[in-house]
């Protein structure tokens, strides 16, 4: 194809456009485009400057995040150690609350030896011993009384004039222990009555009787504390609040010091199963009973003797309950002792011990 024949192809070809813009032309058409309102290009430091105070707080944030996590750490650290210490100085005040009940406990096994049997309840704590001395043999029973239910003392067959062994009055009440109380006189009627002074419930059995021949009065008071001694005028022993008690003879130990003993009870007899009572200045209580297989003088033990063993256990007061064939020491439902009767003597009162 020549030149000529290229342009008239061309020019055949762009004829429809050129008449389309001829007449557009011609015809006055305007075309309006929409306007672009001008935006101006954001600068890269702007945002950056907006997010350095963000950067800061979350900087600092972290910073304190760290710092709240190291007190934390420093304060479970000072909880672990403390708590290390508390339960350290627990155990040693624990340890060092029951050093004085193991001295006291020491100091009454050297004289006693260790215990047989104890008893141990919300009630009571009991230690029954048995030990030797070169004239006589013997059982203590030391009581720790702990609530009002723990002790009492019981009438024979709970009413005056009656008596029962101690080991039956023990079994009628359920007791776990029991050991005879004071002196008595049996009267024209065959019945059996406590002797002078006695106090059962807070209350007078026969009315008051002031001490004569010797004789004292021994019992418990409301707040469980032993008192007794020799007493002209109710007054001066209702100042003692008695919860119950009996009268026998002799006292043994005031504040810790020996009492003299009448002379007609230093020797008729010199020797004889006894029976005594005595309080620790913890407010415990200590009952000595001695054997003897007689009541002519030749067995058992001397006030004296027992005088001795009270001191040698640093007890604060101490009176003779009655003895001879009345000692009676019952434990656990048995007869611990060994009575001079060969049985158990039907009695008027009796200490009773409950668990």
């Amino acid at each position: 194809m020549t030149v000529r024949e290229i342009n008239r192809f061309f020019l055949l070809a762009c004829a429809p456009f050129i008449g389309l813009f001829l007449w557009l032309a011609a015809a006055g058409f305007t075309l309006d485009m929409p306007a672009v309102d001008f935006v101006p290009k954001l600068e890269p430091f702007a945002v950056s400057e907006q997010a350095k105070p963000v950067e800061q707080g979350l900087e600092q944030a972290k910073a304190n995040a760290a710092a709240t996590r190291s007190t934390v750490e420093k304060f479970y650290q000072l909880y672990e150690q403390s708590s290390k210490d508390m339960a350290s100085m627990l155990a040693q005040a624990t340890a060092q609350a029951a050093r004085p009940a193991q001295i006291f406990d020491n100091r009454i096994a050297a004289v006693l030896g260790k215990p047989t049997r104890t008893v141990s309840s919300a009630n009571i704590d009991m230690r029954l011993y048995q030990f030797s001395d070169p004239n006589y043999k013997g059982y203590a029973l030391k009581v720790d009384l702990k609530s009002d239910k723990a002790m009492k003392m019981v009438l024979g067959k709970d009413k005056v004039g009656g008596s029962e062994t101690t080991l039956a009055a023990a079994n009628r009440y359920g007791a776990i222990a029991g050991i005879n109380a004071g002196g008595f006189a049996d009267g024209d009627d065959g019945k059996r009555y406590p002797l002078s002074t006695t106090v059962l419930g807070g209350k007078y059995v026969y009315g008051f009787e002031p001490s004569f021949e010797n004789l004292a009065f021994v019992g418990l008071s409301t707040d469980r504390k032993l008192i007794g001694g020799k007493f002209s005028r109710q007054e001066d022993l209702d100042k003692l609040k008695p919860s119950f008690g009996a009268t026998f003879v002799p006292i043994l130990l005031k504040g810790g010091v020996k009492q003299q003993i009448p002379s007609q009870w230093l020797n008729s007899p010199r020797r004889a199963p006894r029976t005594v009572v005595g309080n620790f200045g913890n407010d415990q209580l200590i009952f000595l009973v001695a054997d003897g297989y007689d009541e002519r003088g030749g067995s058992g033990a001397t006030l004296p003797e027992m005088q001795d063993k009270l001191s040698a256990m640093r007890v604060v007061d101490a009176y003779n309950l009655d003895g001879g064939g009345s000692s009676s020491l019952v434990f656990e439902g048995k007869t611990i002792n060994h009575p001079s009767d060969g049985r158990l003597r039907p009695l008027p009162t009796h200490f009773l011990f409950f668990k």
